[in-house]
Parts: C-alpha cells; sequence; structure tokens
C-alpha cells in the first residue's frame, strides 16, 4: 500500500478505448483492483480516450461489459479525458508561462535526422529548448527535462534509477495537431483524481520520470508507484492489441481471471472449474491478508500466458 499513512489509498485503471480488454490488460485491471481493495482503499475507473485516431467504436462498452462480468466493480463515477481539454491547456500555459515548457517547431524526421539513440527511440536534440529558430514557428510544446536523473522508489520493483535524458529529453506535451499528449493528460488526471498509487504494468516505467517532471513542475505531489510484469505469449511478445490479442468476453471470463490470478501466485480453490468471478476475488483478498502482492509478483518483467487461453 501507499508509504504515506495519512493519505488513505486511492488508485485508479484507465484503459484506452482502442478495442476490447485482453489478458494483458485484464491481468493489470486485476492487480490495481487488489492492491487498491486489499487495504480498503478506493479504485476509479477512467476512460483514456485523449488520443482520438486510436478510439475505436463500442471499444468502451466493451470494456465496461468485461470489468461488470470480471467482478471488478469501480468507486465513484466513470470519467473520460476527452471531457478534459480544457484541465489540459491550462496546464500547458502555466507550464510555459513559469519556463518549465517551450515551443517546438520540430518535425519527428528532424529529430531522427539528429542522430542521437535513447531507450525508447531518438532523444530530442533541444534545436528550440533555448527558443524557436529564425523563420520558424512552434508546432508543439515540450516540457524541459529538468531534471535529468529520478529515483524511485517502486512497491513492485524496488529501488529504481530513471535517466529522463536517455529516455528522450524534452517531451511533447501537445502534440501538432493540438491533442494533448498522455503524460500531461494523466498528471492532470491523476491528481485530480486524488491518485495515491499508480499501478501499472513495467512497459510504461519509462513515463514516470517524465510524469515526476511534470509534478514536480506543477508543484504537485506526486503519487506512489508500483510496476508489475507484464503478460507475454508463447513467441515472447507482450500480449497487446497490436500483437492480436485475443478480447475476453463474457463465457471466458471467469476462466480468464482464474488464469490470471494464478499467474500472480493467488491461485484459486479450484482453478479448472473456477468459481464465480466474486468468490475467486474474495478468495484472492483473503490470501493477501496473509502475503501482500509486492512479496508474491515475481521480479521479472514478464509473466508466461499460454496461447490459447484467451
Amino acid at each position: 500500500m501507499s508509504s504515506a499513512p495519512d493519505r488513505p489509498y486511492v488508485g485508479r485503471f484507465a484503459p484506452t478505448p482502442s478495442g476490447p480488454l485482453h489478458a494483458g490488460s485484464v491481468l493489470a485491471a486485476v492487480i490495481s483492483w487488489l492492491d487498491a481493495r486489499a487495504v480498503g482503499g478506493r479504485w476509479h475507473l477512467r476512460i483514456d480516450d485523449i488520443d482520438l485516431p486510436r478510439v475505436r467504436a463500442g471499444a468502451e462498452d466493451a470494456i465496461l461489459a468485461t470489468l461488470d462480468v470480471l467482478g471488478l466493480g469501480w468507486d465513484g463515477p466513470l470519467t473520460r479525458q476527452s471531457n478534459r481539454d480544457e484541465a489540459y491547456a491550462a496546464a500547458v500555459d502555466r507550464l510555459l508561462q513559469s519556463g518549465h515548457a517551450f515551443a517546438c517547431a520540430c518535425t519527428r524526421r528532424e529529430i531522427r535526422a539528429a542522430g542521437i539513440c535513447g531507450w525508447e527511440g531518438p532523444v530530442y536534440p533541444g534545436t528550440c529548448r533555448p527558443g524557436l529558430p529564425p523563420g520558424r514557428e512552434g508546432r508543439s510544446v515540450r516540457a524541459r527535462a529538468v531534471t535529468r536523473r529520478w529515483t524511485v522508489e517502486d512497491r513492485f520493483q524496488g529501488t529504481l534509477c530513471l535517466d529522463l535524458e536517455a529516455l528522450g529529453g524534452d517531451f511533447v506535451i501537445r502534440r501538432a495537431g493540438g491533442l494533448h499528449a498522455y503524460q500531461l493528460a494523466t498528471v492532470i488526471d491523476d491528481h485530480e483524481l486524488g491518485v495515491t498509487d499508480v499501478v501499472r504494468g513495467i512497459d510504461l516505467l519509462g513515463s514516470t520520470a517524465r510524469q515526476l517532471q511534470l509534478y514536480a513542475a506543477l508543484g504537485l505531489a506526486p503519487p506512489e508507484h508500483a510496476h508489475h510484469p507484464v503478460l507475454v505469449g508463447g513467441d515472447g511478445d507482450k500480449l497487446s492489441k497490436h500483437t492480436g490479442a485475443a478480447g475476453v468476453h463474457g463465457d471466458a471470463a471467469r476462466r480468464v481471471l482464474a488464469r490470471t490470478l494464478e499467474v500472480i501466485e493467488l491461485t484459486p480453490s479450484d482453478p479448472l472449474c473456477p468459481d464465480a468471478p466474486e468468490v475467486q476475488l474474495q478468495e484472492a483478498l483473503n490470501h493477501l491478508a496473509r502475503r501482500p502482492l509486492a512479496r508474491r509478483l515475481p521480479p521479472a518483467s514478464h509473466l508466461p500466458w499460454p496461447d490459447g487461453e484467451a
């Protein structure tokens, strides 16, 4: 649970409605739900639909239906990033006025051409950091990577050191087309929801340093972090919509939940003929009362998911 005893636990699950939940996203939902409920905390649901080109018709309804059949109820009203543009715009203005962000004229091709390789792709070479070059107009807005190295006390992974420069340096918070970026939206929304603990897959670890930079620039208290392993298929690739992971639908939910609990060492009493999701989840919470998630999850970055399970 959160290391701040004076802050009641508030967690969240924030899927992108680009398709139905698959086994990998079910794992993320289950772990974050259990982490919150094990300490009597709140668990919010937010639909991260800020990236409109990725939104697919019917995906939100499918996500809600799957969470319902899995027994993963949430607290408070459902929120959507698509309704929050004014809050994001205000944050960008504040960062620009304070000097923690700047207009950038660079294209992706120009950044790639600079030839500086980082952990997650090309590193921004700082072209517009001191000001726009003569004759150029700002296309996007970038946050300044003021602090290069961040130390994170991750509840699942232990002490982690993240190099923001190696992750890409100054990063986009408003895109050339006017869309606000994930990094900014997540920080603003998590703060306004009162989130104390961000529980998510280790594939999003690189986002943590960027988001901590934004929390610092905006003068906001950051949440605790816990990054869990992600599911991979037999080919070693992470289960995702991009790799063709199948969606989890009604009849399969009970079996998928049982398998999900099994891979995180919370095996139901009858995994071959699983009980109703509510029973499985209560059993899992009973197990967590004796041994918390942080001591059950393996230190590896991934967990195997047999082909054909979902």
